[in-house]
């Protein structure tokens, strides 16, 4: 009989999660300036990927009371993970999309393990490498950066990852390690303070202020749900992809200096102001809405992750969309933002999540169902290399990726930056938002009028 391992409690709930309509699969895309040698991303996939870590060759199998266990696939084979594939002619933006879409709507076999690779062929511009990984096998900052340590740069000097220890049965125990993580994250944010505003959200020093952990689970039981709007209903099972021009980064850095602002604060104060106009245009009352954010709960300075499994918390990020002035909306953003990174919500919604996962399923989904009616998008800030690098020889132009949009929720959107770019990546439900290109058109022009303000401000 194959050894099994019981999976964490907390990577069990995402695996629980997963319905046809919401399915738990981070999606990334990779585009690169030519053709991939698909033999040495073969092999490169398989020494740094299936050879490190287990996750990639294992399988999930149900054990007693239909909990998930991890077990060695018998008849693993490389090859049904990593294909080839022919874009569509003429191989244009709209050709790439609609594949990506495809994809991004079909579940993964769960009869081997959960994770595929294509190499998308004949797409203008140059190849691409679509992956897709079920969220029980890592959060999406550990997948990015694994995704990334395949490439020829810094990433490939990988740590080894730690040696696995089984699972504790206590779920304090289990909170009790994730909490110490948690504490080396923050002093790794303390030492890279000043390089702050480049970074998404970061826990800061949360477990300095314990304290304040219970006020911040009763904010988190009292937030209202977020105004009916289109955004919000029914899911079907065909989801769309949609992807911007790259943005230079620097553009996004001169509207913060001019108005008071990180990076992030801009891209968001944007993302906000997008999401205005595309309400407005629908004859829909701009009313605030509440973004859920993933915080990342690893140490920054980590190149590869050690070890896989899900280590973030999550917030509610109230978005001023009532706003209409672009730089009020920024400020008010920025001011709000504060109170996020000073606040211990994200430790708390890690403990919870961790604590759900050894609940059973129909516990889980109605719990995480009625956080979902507390927001309308799942949002995600990530910063990539600051250098261009390459894979299999080639180099990489660009990136995005999307994490699932847990709760019910039909729009997730992506900001990834790379090689001192930004790309604006939408996935979103057809019932919901039926054409993705219409926010990040609205993304171009909110971030024109901010930076028209910008340039007044100056």
């Amino acid at each position: 009989m194959a050894t099994q391992e019981r999976m964490a409690s907390v990577d069990a709930l995402w695996f629980h999660m997963e319905e046809p309509a919401n399915l738990m699969m981070i999606t990334a895309v990779l585009f690169f300036e030519g053709r991939v040698d698909f033999e040495r991303l073969r092999t490169e996939t398989r020494t740094r990927l299936v050879d490190r870590y287990p996750r990639f060759r294992q399988r999930v199998v149900l054990g007693r009371l239909g909990l998930p266990q991890w077990e060695d696939a018998p008849d693993f084979d490389l090859d049904a993970h990593l294909l080839r594939l022919p874009v569509p002619a003429p191989g244009d933006r709209a050709a790439q999309e609609a594949l990506v879409s495809e994809w991004m709507s079909t579940p993964l076999e769960r009869s081997r393990p959960l994770w595929q690779f294509h190499v998308l062929e004949g797409a203008q511009g140059g190849d691409i490498l679509l992956a897709r990984l079920h969220h029980c096998i890592s959060d999406g900052i550990a997948l990015a950066r694994l995704l990334l340590s395949l490439t020829d740069g810094d990433a490939t000097d990988a740590v080894p990852p730690r040696e696995h220890t089984r699972a504790s049965s206590s779920g304090l125990a289990r909170w009790v390690r994730g909490a110490r993580a948690v504490a080396g994250t923050a002093r790794t944010v303390l030492r890279k303070s000043a390089e702050l505003a480049a970074e998404p959200i970061l826990a800061g020093d949360l477990l300095r202020q314990g304290a304040l952990s219970a006020a911040a689970l009763g904010k988190l039981m009292v937030i209202t749900p977020d105004p009916r709007t289109p955004l919000r209903g029914p899911l079907g099972t065909q989801k769309r992809a949609a992807w911007s021009s790259p943005i230079p980064l620097e553009r996004v850095k001169v509207v913060g200096r001019a108005l008071g602002g990180t990076v992030n604060d801009v891209l968001l104060a944007v993302l906000t102001g997008a999401l205005r106009r595309y309400l407005e245009a629908r004859d829909v009352p701009p009313e605030d809405l509440h973004a859920l954010v993933p915080v990342n709960l690893r140490p920054m300075d980590e190149p590869v992750p050690r070890e896989l499994g899900n280590r973030f918390g999550l917030v509610f990020l109230r978005l001023p969309v009532h706003i209409e002035d672009p730089r009020r909306r920024l400020h008010e953003l920025s001011r709000r933002m504060g109170l996020v990174k000073k606040s211990p919500e994200a430790v708390v919604t890690f403990g919870a999540l961790g604590l759900l996962g050894y609940t059973p399923a129909p516990v889980e989904r109605a719990v995480v169902d009625a956080f979902g009616t507390k927001a309308s998008l799942v949002a995600t800030n990530v910063p990539g290399p600051r250098q261009p690098v390459s894979l299999a020889g080639v180099t990489l132009r660009e990136l995005t990726f999307w994490v699932p949009q847990a709760g019910h929720l039909g729009l997730g959107v992506s900001l990834f930056s790379y090689a001192g770019q930004v790309t604006v990546g939408v996935a979103a439900d057809v019932l919901r938002v039926p054409d993705p290109h219409v926010l990040i058109q609205n993304f171009h022009e909110e971030l024109d009028s901010l930076s028209e303000a910008a340039a007044q401000q100056a």
